[in-house]
């Protein structure tokens, strides 16, 4: 199974992971966290299966597909195999706890969407992983193709891409949840104390104090951010701007000067040039010098925030030049 890119306006980052053997560490990594902690968690139904709008397409296919294969269904509400096949898929996304999400979009009230994926009848079945493309299916095939299908999109995911699949709740949205004062979690003293080796400039203890949390909870979102602030400004405490800056200007070509000038440009609060100066990078060089570069840019990223708008902006422009 081999992805196709689509040619869709605002395609989240295609490069938004790590290099394959990175993503299958990554992988394997998370099976034996889950493991050592009594296994995945339950994932409940309303998290798995949702309704897809042209409107929300990049924010809840595109950009979860960096965390998740996204499987879609094209269906249409006349259509007798899409009466079959979507609770099929439907009780498959339960069943496989998480390990992909099902997106299903009315093709009657999105026709636009319809028309990009090239969807000549329905159902018809896509994914969509780490924002690549990959038809799957059309029609109501048989149960056994449908999951031997899954079971390949998964590999894929995490082979090559370290998608792990998502993690809810059990109780989110249960009936008989209580509403109680959420208590103090289990990082809080960390977290606090690697905030507080920040603010005191100690980096190697922000740095440390971050990866503690993270070793036990990898997808921390304060952790994660603090340790890129950290490590970005660790990088840059000793550097002379000056020198830097005249390195990266009289060797364009150089991936590492120019690097550090794009963390000395972030510092300083020059973010679009720190991400441009980046995706240039990337788009002169090649091998492990282009993925060296990609991954700094997405360590930045990291810094600022997915949600930003100059970090759309810049993936959107690193997909460019990668394909």
């Amino acid at each position: 199974m081999q992805p196709r890119n689509m040619s869709m306006s605002g395609v989240v980052d295609l490069a938004a992971v790590k290099a394959a053997g990175e993503a299958k560490a990554k992988a394997e990594q998370a099976r034996a966290d889950a493991a050592r902690t009594g296994g995945a968690r339950a994932v409940p139904p309303a998290a798995l299966v949702i309704d897809v709008d042209e409107a929300g397409f990049e924010r809840d296919v595109l950009q979860r597909s960096a965390e998740v294969p996204v499987v879609i269904d094209f269906w249409a509400e006349w259509c007798e195999p899409c009466k079959q096949l979507g609770p099929l898929l439907e009780r498959l996304a339960v069943e496989y706890n998480g390990r992909f999400l099902l997106a299903k979009v009315d093709v009657d009230a999105n026709q636009m969407l319809m028309q990009q994926f090239g969807i000549q009848g329905i159902p018809a079945v896509f994914a969509v992983v780490a924002g690549q493309a990959l038809p799957l299916f059309q029609g109501a095939a048989p149960e056994a193709q449908i999951r031997e299908t899954l079971d390949q999109l998964i590999q894929v995911g995490e082979e090559r891409f370290g998608l792990t699949g998502i993690a809810v709740d059990p109780d989110a949205g249960a009936p008989d949840a209580v509403q109680a004062e959420v208590p103090a979690g289990p990082y809080d003293a960390l977290l606090e104390a690697a905030a507080s080796a920040l603010d005191a400039n100690d980096f190697p203890g922000a740095i440390q104090a971050y990866k503690n949390v993270l070793v036990d909870d990898p997808g921390n979102p304060e952790a994660k951010l603090g340790l890129a602030q950290a490590e970005l400004l660790g990088r840059v405490q000793s550097m002379d701007p000056q020198a830097v800056r005249k390195e990266a200007a009289d060797n364009p070509g150089d991936v590492n000067a120019q690097i550090a000038a794009a963390d000395l440009d972030l510092v300083g609060g020059h973010v679009e040039d720190a991400f441009g100066r980046l995706v240039e990078a990337v788009r002169r060089t090649a091998g492990d010098d282009r993925n060296t570069a990609r991954l700094r840019l997405l360590e930045l990223f990291e810094v600022i925030g997915p949600e930003d708008p100059r970090v759309t902006a810049a993936r959107t422009a690193l997909a460019r030049v990668l394909f």
